[in-house]
């Protein structure tokens, strides 16, 4: 998928638009995403700096803090990238066909077992039109285990049903609001480094990558996946994303990162100031070791 906009156009981008329905909810995530930033948010908002330009967010999963900025800081150009076509796609439908993806997905809600689910993930999405697909991944994302976005090696969703007695697919309100807080927004399915060329200095660039293992079964959770559901975000990537980081720096941009604390990431940000952040692991095999975990949060200024 082609990038939908960029940054470039930003004295055309539009501000936020607000439905009578929108306006009485916060904008926020419509989307669970293992690794997801909700829960940091109070720690994170403490970080940010004082004021910015245009913000983008290369790894943009839920998109957490995205949303959270709007609520907080009203209108401002911004860029969501990510790998995952689907994910860019459903960012896409939900800011331009919000009107058109609800009824879809109230008759997935209806429709909702097991049976239903496993239909759903069998289909092509190359065979959908694109808010179809997007009613797809909300879908699969709120009845999944977890919300756990994974593919096989045929790039086939393969993530089982997760067990909720009555899951709530989609909520009216919320999705108008976050539809209404995407409006101008670019979205684009890209890799990461594309912020270098659109960013330009004094915009906020948040990073939040797939995490670097910090033992080895730690490769093995949700957290070594990249947000396109492949295990495929090794230490060349880290180097590859912290040389991204310093070009940003030396740009005059603001650079957020938040990863796992371990001995390589700190040594690849040496020089930055990094600060800590506690953070609860909510996806492992082993309900014993879901307990709080600590983060650190890299920034350049």
């Amino acid at each position: 998928m082609a990038a939908v906009e960029t940054l470039e156009r930003r004295g055309r981008i539009r501000p936020a638009l607000q439905s009578s329905k929108a306006a009485a909810a916060a904008p926020a995530p419509f989307l669970k995403w293992a690794g997801g930033k909700t829960q940091l948010l109070g720690q994170l908002t403490r970080m940010l700096p004082e004021k910015f330009d245009g913000y983008a967010e290369p790894f943009a999963g839920s998109a957490a803090l995205f949303f959270c900025l709007r609520r907080q800081r009203g209108s401002f150009p911004a860029v969501l990238i990510d790998r995952n076509e689907e994910l860019v796609n459903c960012y896409a439908v939900v800011r331009d066909r919000v009107d058109s993806l609800i009824p879809i997905l109230e008759k997935l809600q209806a429709a909702h077992g097991k049976r239903h689910y496993y239909s759903v993930r069998r289909q092509r999405p190359e065979s959908l039109s694109e808010t179809e697909r997007a009613a797809r991944l909300i879908y699969l994302n709120k009845t999944c285990f977890n919300g756990l976005y994974r593919i096989n090696s045929r790039g086939q969703f393969n993530v089982p049903i997760g067990s909720y007695k009555n899951p709530r697919i989609y909520d009216e309100t919320s999705l108008r609001a976050a539809s209404a807080a995407l409006s101008g927004v670019a979205v684009s399915c890209e890799d990461f480094a594309a912020v270098e060329d659109r960013m330009r200095a004094g915009d906020f660039v948040y990073f939040d990558p797939p995490y670097h293992p910090v033992s080895k079964t730690a490769n093995f959770t949700a957290y070594a996946l990249g947000s396109d559901g492949r295990a495929s975000f090794g230490i060349d990537e880290q180097r590859r994303l912290a040389d991204t980081f310093r070009n940003l720096d030396r740009k005059n941009c603001h650079a957020m990162l938040s990863n796992s604390d371990s001995e390589q990431i700190r040594e690849l940000y040496r020089g930055y100031r990094i600060r800590l952040a506690s953070a609860r692991r909510a996806i492992n095999c082993d309900g014993a070791k879901r307990g709080m975990t600590t983060e650190i949060v890299i920034t350049n200024y």
